[in-house]
Order: C-alpha cells, then sequence, then structure tokens
C-alpha cells in the first residue's frame, strides 16, 4: 500500500488519521504521482484540517516536547525522503514513548540524524545570513538551502535584532519571516521586485568588499581549504563573495 499525499505537514496529519481509521499501515509514502511504482495499490490522501488538528492534538498530549519538536524538525528537512521513516517514527511513539529511545531502530536512527544534521546546517547560517538594509531602513536577507529553516531562523534573530524590522526570504521555497520590530510572522511570497539598497548600504558592501579582498594574500590562496570552511552552498548570498 501506497499513500500519495500533497506534502504539507497536514497533509501528513491527515495520513496518520487515515491509517489508524482504516487499520493499514502503508509501505510507502510519496508526495508526487511521478514516483508511483507500476503495480502500486496507491490511495491518495485529501488533506483535511479537522483530522490533522485532532492528530495534532494528540501529538501535544502524548509526546514529550523533545519527541513533538523532533517531528516537526524532520518535515522541515523538505528535500529528503523522510515520510515513511517519521510515520515509523510516530507510530512507535504513540504505542509507547519508550520505544522513541531505542536508537537501534533503523527509523528512529533516521530521524535522529536528520534532525542533527538539520541544527549543524541550522547553526551555519546563522552565521553566514547576510542583511542588506533596504530604503526604508529595513533589513533584508535573501537566502537558498538544503532544507526549511525559516521558522527557527526568524525566531533566532527576532532575539538578536530586537526591535529592528527585518525579512528574511527563502527565495527556493516562496517563503518569508517578516518582522515588524515587535514579533514575526510567516508569509508566503508569490512574487517579489528586487529591492532597493539604501545609499548606505551600498557604500559598506564596497568597502566591506575591498576589505575582503585587499586582506587576502594571493600567494597563500589556498581555495580547497577556503571551500572546506565556507562551502559553496552558502555563498551564494554572502557580500563578501559577490
Amino acid at each position: 500500500m501506497t499513500y500519495l499525499y500533497d506534502g504539507s505537514f497536514e497533509g501528513f496529519l491527515t495520513l496518520i488519521h487515515r491509517s489508524y481509521m482504516h487499520r493499514e499501515a502503508p509501505h510507502r509514502i510519496i508526495k508526487s504521482e511521478g514516483d508511483v511504482h507500476l503495480f502500486d495499490t496507491t490511495v491518495t490522501v485529501i488533506t483535511n484540517r479537522t483530522y490533522a488538528l485532532k492528530v495534532l492534538q494528540s501529538l501535544k498530549e502524548r509526546f514529550e516536547k523533545r519527541y513533538f519538536n523532533r517531528i516537526f524538525h524532520t518535515f522541515l528537512c523538505d528535500t529528503r525522503d523522510f515520510e515513511k521513516a517519521l510515520y515509523d517514527y510516530t507510530i512507535l511513539g504513540f504505542r509507547d514513548q519508550k520505544n522513541l529511545a531505542d536508537i537501534t531502530h533503523p527509523s528512529i536512527r533516521y530521524i535522529e540524524a536528520l534532525e542533527q544534521e538539520y541544527f549543524r546546517y541550522l547553526h551555519k547560517m546563522y552565521g553566514f545570513v547576510r542583511f542588506e538594509e533596504l530604503e526604508d531602513g529595513t533589513l533584508y536577507a535573501r537566502l537558498e538551502g538544503k532544507f526549511n529553516i525559516l521558522p527557527l531562523l526568524g525566531k533566532h534573530f527576532a532575539k538578536r535584532l530586537d526591535g529592528c524590522n527585518f525579512v528574511l526570504h527563502d527565495l527556493q521555497r516562496s517563503w518569508a519571516y517578516m518582522h515588524n520590530g515587535t514579533s514575526g510572522m510567516l508569509h508566503e511570497v508569490k512574487s517579489y521586485d528586487i529591492p532597493r539598497l539604501s545609499s548606505h548600504e551600498e557604500k559598506f558592501q564596497k568597502l566591506w568588499k575591498t576589505f575582503f579582498h585587499t586582506l587576502s594574500i594571493p600567494e597563500r590562496k589556498n581555495l580547497k581549504l577556503q571551500r572546506s570552511w565556507v562551502p559553496l552552498l552558502y555563498r551564494r548570498y554572502m557580500t563578501e563573495f559577490g
């Protein structure tokens, strides 16, 4: 049995509800019709907000905070095929939370490793995100990456930039975390115009690039070492590499 869902968190929770109500465990969980195998028995799960909220409430009531957060963090690893492992993890937790301490179980081991990878990437982005000042004084940062880090990255900078207006824009996923100085929210960004930088920002970017290139010693250039410290993955929107 293969479950096909829309890739949303609500869709995944609806999937868990359907599995419970029909007393059937999927062998595969996919989010694209292109992944359907020729001889698969495929069930299309239609996202139902009511069912999803029921499952969400059950997760909050029956799972410790660390386990509940791990489910959420795993779902943010949206470039990985995690659904079947996360389904197994959730079902094991509903049966008995003690099961989730068994790191010999392949699904539990995979989910824990994926969460660790997520946080390693998130912590690197704390230092690699580059804000630019726009004409109205708003701080704006673009990013693209292997995982969806906007929810946690936004909370981090809300503490660091207390009282400032800023925007974290994930161009790859067409979402942005917008903070108005007191609170922040995630917004879908279907289209946007390239923002205009302030005159101060243009001046300081030029100074920073000059400093960065002047400081380097051509005779000691080691691109391999440089890429090990700052991989190409993180450089696209870093001012000094622009």
